[in-house]
């Protein structure tokens, strides 16, 4: 069975070999970058199934790899796990905004930094073709869920697969409203430390990505979201 591919994105040496050394002992092929240029690069040709990448970065930043990672088609469904000594909500959440799956906060320690790496790849392999063909159909708004694909009046919309999963939530259960804790635990799992900004931020970006179909999505003051029922 082929191991799983990591590309880890980390200009500090000791950091570097942490995150190597724990994630090859844990059967994972690790490839390791110390620039965002030469992850742009690597990640193209290396095309990892996990990115690992710190915010802070000689030349092109780690928001701006991000960025550009998932503008690429080669490279915008593999989730990036963002690693930041920052501890401003508003890094965490550009990183969000920019389709980012997760991020770890400097210092951590390799149980919670494999743990999130397992759940991440976890959350990818569930959003693989099943063995159903369920679609949702709602407005003028097709969701595919075996084939991780929404089209909009027939053309493609690409999300990541935070957005999907958030989109599928929400309209799975037309008029149903979700608070942004009900959302983050169907997304991510109970207990998922995201601050109630990042789920509004995916929102905002569901929306623009949705176009005129994003109205759809409605905000209940003070509690959450819901999808607006067909009439």
């Amino acid at each position: 069975m082929e191991k799983i591919k990591i590309l880890v994105v980390e200009d500090e040496a000791p950091i570097q070999e942490l995150l190597q050394f724990n994630l090859e002992r844990n059967k994972y092929r690790v490839s390791v970058v110390d620039s965002g240029e030469e992850a742009l690069s690597v990640a193209c040709q290396f095309l990892p199934d996990l990115i690992l990448l710190d915010i802070m970065l000689p030349g092109a930043d780690g928001l701006e790899v991000c960025k550009r990672l998932k503008a690429d088609p080669k490279t915008q469904a593999i989730p990036i796990i963002m690693l930041t000594a920052l501890c401003e909500e508003a890094d965490i959440v550009t990183g969000l905004e920019l389709g980012a799956d997760d991020y770890i906060t400097k210092p951590f320690s390799p149980r919670v930094l494999l743990a999130r790496v397992k759940a991440a790849l976890r959350r990818i392999t569930a959003a693989q073709p099943a063995i159903s063909d369920e679609r949702i159909v709602v407005h003028n708004i097709s969701i595919d869920t075996a084939r991780h694909k929404v089209e909009v009046d027939g053309e493609d919309v690409v999300l990541t697969f935070t957005e999907f999963k958030v989109l599928q939530l929400l309209a799975q259960q037309p008029g149903r409203v979700f608070t942004r804790y009900q959302i983050v635990d169907a997304v991510h799992g109970e207990d998922y430390p995201v601050t109630d900004r990042s789920v509004d931020v995916q929102i905002v970006g569901l929306r623009k990505k949705l176009g005129t179909a994003g109205k759809m999505i409605e905000t209940v003051r003070g509690i959450g979201y819901r999808f607006k029922e067909e009439e």
